[in-house]
């Protein structure tokens, strides 16, 4: 029931609010965008939601354009050349995931939930195991209970483990214990940075921006 209707509720209304009242800022933090780095504002990537189905996620651009094609991997590190002057701004921040409310209000995303895994990797969707899929049991989030323990610095084995155990144990409780654990990792600006096998190598023609 919490999943369905209330949890819902609660995705919308603040998903709308965070965007009437960051309306402004957004906009100034875009202008300030395309004067630092040449290139579109949005960054635009395909990952597995809800069920594995494929949807269109939504970031502001923290890289330079072509930074797929300079053969450093999908994931950036600490101090990527790749990373706009900006772009580190927004990301120390995590002022890049703010378009995700409009994914929200879509109702491909949640507030709070697994990350959205790209279609690719850490594996394709055949070579999760049956545990493992369970992460795709509900709907990805913005931020999750990988993340609050962890973030970037904890491998994929792991991270999916959390993903699972949050899904098992899905609750109102347990979604306002992440969120708030949430803000107290973008203040600290804790665990922010891919390492280790985090940022393992990808193919050179994939898109990047992903900072999972």
């Amino acid at each position: 029931m919490y999943e369905y209707f209330f949890k819902r509720f609660i995705d919308i209304t603040l998903s709308l609010l965070g965007l009437i009242v960051l309306f402004v800022p957004m906009i100034i933090i875009a202008i300030i965008i395309k004067i630092d780095s040449p290139g579109p504002i949005l960054f635009k990537q395909k990952r597995l939601a809800k069920d594995a189905a494929v949807f269109t996620m939504y970031k502001l651009r923290t890289m330079v354009v072509d930074a797929e094609n300079m053969g450093s991997g999908v994931y950036s590190t600490k101090g990527d050349p790749r990373v706009s002057r900006v772009g580190k701004i927004l990301r120390a921040f995590s002022l890049d995931e703010i378009p995700q409310f409009f994914n929200i209000v879509k109702g491909d995303m949640s507030l709070i939930g697994p990350r959205p895994p790209l279609t690719y990797h850490p594996w394709n969707i055949e070579d999760y195991t049956e545990e493992q899929k369970k992460r795709f049991l509900v709907k990805p989030g913005v931020t999750g209970w990988a993340q609050v323990h962890g973030r970037k610095g904890i491998q994929w084995e792991e991270r999916i483990r959390y993903d699972v155990e949050y899904v098992e144990n899905l609750s109102f409780g347990l979604d306002l214990k992440i969120f708030f654990k949430t803000i107290i990792k973008i203040i600290t600006m804790e665990d922010n940075q891919n390492i280790g096998e985090t940022a393992i190598q990808s193919s050179a023609n994939s898109k990047v921006d992903a900072k999972v």
